[in-house]
C-alpha cells in the first residue's frame, strides 16, 4: 500500500506531526514551491494561514489534493474558482479560537468602557486625573457572525450582564438575520465583527453602517479585516459618530507604518492577535493530527466549510 503524502505549506515554528511517523510521507512547500508540488500530494495542511499562495497555485495543471485543511478560522486566503468548483474537502480551525477570541473582545468593551488607554497614558505623564467610567452591565451589544466565535462571544459578553443580540446569514431561533442589523446597530452600545468573509460581508460596516451607530456605541472588530471600510471608520472616529473602537485585524497585514489608523482617535489597534494564546499552534497541529486519523481510517471528518459560502455551516 502507497504511503499517502501530506504537502505542508510552511510557517515558522512548524507543526508539530510526530503521531504521523511512519504512517504519511510529509514534504514541505514554501511560496515558490507550492505550485510544482501540489500534483504530488494527498493532503494539504495550510500551516501558512496568512499566506495567499493556494489561492495562486492551485488553478495549475495535474492533479489536486484530495484534501485541504487550514489552520485557522477563515478559508478566504485560500479559496479559489477552482478549488471551491473542486471535489477537494476542505476543512478548517474551528473550535481553537472561540474561548481565545471571546476573552480578548470582553478584555476589549472593559478597557474602552473604563478608560483604560487614557489611564496608561496619565500614568505614563505621572498625571492624577480622576475620572468616571461606563458600568458594563446593562449595556447592550450586537454581535455579527453567528459562527462558533459569535457565540462564544455573545456568551462571554452575557456573563458581564450585556444585553447581546446575534447577527447570522439567516435568521432562525436565537439569531437576527441581516435584515435586522441596521435596527440593532441604533440601539447597540457594542458592535462587535466576527463574521467571515464572503461577497455579503465584504465592507458591510461602512460611512453608513458607522452612521446609525449612537455616538455613544464601541466598534469591534475580530472577524476579518475586509470586512470594514477602514477609511470610512477612520473618519467617523475623527467626527466622533461613535465614541471608540478596536481592530483585530485589517485590510493588508501587517499594518503599515504610514497607516493612518495608527492616529485615529479613540482606536486600539492589535495585530492580529485575538485568538493567539499560550501553546495555539500545538492546538492546531494536534487538531489536524486527530482530523488526519480520520480521514485515513475513512471516518467522515468534521470542520467541512462550505465552499460556496466560505465557512463551515451551522446547525
Amino acid at each position: 500500500m502507497t504511503m499517502p503524502t501530506l504537502l505542508v505549506l510552511d510557517a515558522e515554528p512548524p507543526p508539530r506531526l510526530g503521531r504521523l511517523t511512519g504512517r504519511v510521507r510529509i514534504e514541505h512547500a514554501d511560496e515558490s514551491t507550492l505550485a510544482e508540488r501540489l500534483p504530488h500530494a494527498d493532503v494539504l495542511l495550510v500551516w501558512d494561514f496568512r499566506s495567499h499562495a493556494v489561492r495562486r497555485a492551485w488553478p495549475g495543471g495535474g492533479p489536486r489534493p484530495r484534501w485541504v485543511h487550514t489552520a485557522s478560522a477563515g478559508v478566504d486566503h485560500l479559496m479559489c474558482p477552482e478549488l471551491a468548483g473542486s471535489d477537494t474537502v476542505v476543512t478548517n480551525a474551528r473550535g481553537v479560537f472561540d474561548g481565545p477570541i471571546a476573552e480578548y473582545v470582553a478584555a476589549l468593551v472593559l478597557a474602552m468602557a473604563k478608560d483604560l488607554p487614557r489611564t496608561l497614558e496619565l500614568q505614563r505623564e505621572r498625571t492624577w486625573r480622576h475620572r468616571e467610567s461606563l458600568r458594563v452591565a446593562g449595556t447592550r451589544a450586537c454581535v455579527v457572525g453567528s459562527g462558533p466565535i459569535g457565540r462564544a462571544i455573545a456568551g462571554t459578553l452575557k456573563a458581564l450582564g450585556v444585553t447581546t443580540a446575534l447577527v447570522g446569514r439567516a435568521a432562525r431561533p436565537g439569531v437576527h438575520g441581516p435584515e435586522d442589523l441596521d435596527r440593532l446597530l441604533t440601539r447597540a452600545d457594542w458592535v462587535v465583527a466576527a463574521a467571515p468573509l464572503t461577497d455579503d460581508t465584504r465592507g458591510m460596516f461602512d460611512a453608513r453602517r458607522f452612521g446609525v451607530m449612537q455616538p455613544s456605541a464601541r466598534f469591534v472588530n475580530v472577524g476579518r479585516g475586509q470586512l470594514v471600510v477602514e477609511g470610512d471608520l477612520a473618519k467617523a472616529l475623527a467626527e466622533r459618530w461613535i465614541a471608540g473602537a478596536a481592530l483585530d485585524v485589517f485590510e493588508h497585514e501587517p499594518l503599515g507604518p504610514d497607516s493612518p489608523l495608527w492616529q485615529a482617535p479613540g482606536l486600539i489597534v492589535s495585530p492580529h492577535m485575538s485568538g493567539d494564546t499560550i501553546g495555539w499552534r500545538d492546538e492546531l497541529g494536534s487538531q489536524f493530527v486527530e482530523l488526519y486519523e480520520l480521514w485515513a481510517a475513512g471516518e467522515p471528518l468534521p470542520n467541512v466549510v462550505d465552499k460556496k459560502r466560505g465557512y463551515v455551516p451551522g446547525h
